[in-house]
């Protein structure tokens, strides 16, 4: 009896009914093609959890640490620790050219750490195009049966609440803090026509941050093999998207939607004071002089 009794209590989850009439109305939670936007009060993080954990996931998560940028992996690791994909298997891609640099940090179950070591780059410019390949090389050679998802994230930030299973999608995209509440006239796309990267004034449906996307790995990949492939046609013809992977990732996206969003929650600004939308900061790029830790201006 005891056993049965333990069976229905694993098996039984209790959560408040749904409901399509109570919800937020201070923000949007869908697009018009129909993908979610996440923000707190969308989701049940008991209840997604107890769905999730059903499927045995690895979510793969890279970040590149180089140059002075290694002092942030402390806290991104440490803080990723506590609210990042939380009892599930993570496995961290750490890209750096200083691999004696990296910090020791424990690691709980199911948590591994992979450094792989990269070249040097003088501009951080080019550190930002360089990531597209490094991505797609990744999957391609090392993630395949390895990983479900992977989400692709910047070293300078630091998490300061939940980040879990309602994140996951075929293809995902993160709104950008500054630019959520803008018109999309005020967007900083790419605006030359000779720039792959380019959106004409009047298009756009949001505004991407580049430091943070994700997905299945198929779907990234394809991503990253794409973005990768416009930069180089770019560089073939000397041109520079205003801000190099981001304006490429805009593009993409803009072209193959993302069939989920996640809301500035996911990817805020620690120089942002805080909007009334948003309830929770879970994820944020962290204060710093900008002149002192990149290479080049």
């Amino acid at each position: 009896m005891l056993f049965f009794l333990l069976i229905h209590f694993y098996y039984s989850l209790l959560y408040n009914q749904p409901s399509v009439l109570v919800g937020r109305k201070d923000v949007a939670s869908v697009t018009p093609w129909s993908a979610p936007i996440i923000w707190e009060g969308t989701f049940d993080p008991i209840l997604i959890d107890s769905i999730y954990k059903q499927h045995n996931l690895t979510i793969a998560t890279t970040v590149f640490a180089l140059g002075k940028y290694t002092r942030f992996v402390k806290d991104f690791l440490e803080s990723a620790e506590q609210h990042y994909f939380v009892g599930f298997r993570v496995h961290y891609y750490l890209f750096t050219d200083q691999p004696e640099s990296i910090p020791e940090v424990k690691m709980g179950e199911n948590r591994n750490l992979t450094v792989l070591k990269i070249q040097r780059l003088k501009r951080w410019q080019d550190i930002s195009m360089s990531r597209m390949e490094k991505l797609e090389k990744l999957i391609e050679n090392e993630l395949a049966n390895k990983a479900d998802y992977i989400f692709c994230l910047d070293i300078d930030t630091k998490f300061y609440g939940r980040w879990g299973v309602e994140s996951l999608g075929r293809l995902v995209g993160v709104i950008h803090p500054w630019l959520f509440d803008a018109p999309r006239d005020r967007f900083t796309y790419e605006r030359r026509p000779e720039s792959q990267a380019y959106i004409p004034a009047g298009e756009g449906d949001f505004y991407y941050a580049g430091a943070a996307f994700g997905g299945l790995l198929e779907d990234v990949h394809q991503l990253t093999k794409t973005c990768r492939e416009k930069l180089l046609i770019d560089a073939a013809n000397s041109i520079e998207a205003v801000w190099q992977e981001e304006s490429h990732l805009n593009k993409y996206f803009l072209l193959n939607k993302p069939n989920k969003l996640l809301s500035p929650e996911y990817m805020w600004r620690d120089i942002n004071e805080k909007a009334a939308q948003i309830k929770v900061v879970r994820f944020s790029n962290v204060a710093k002089n900008y002149a002192e830790v990149r290479p080049n201006p």
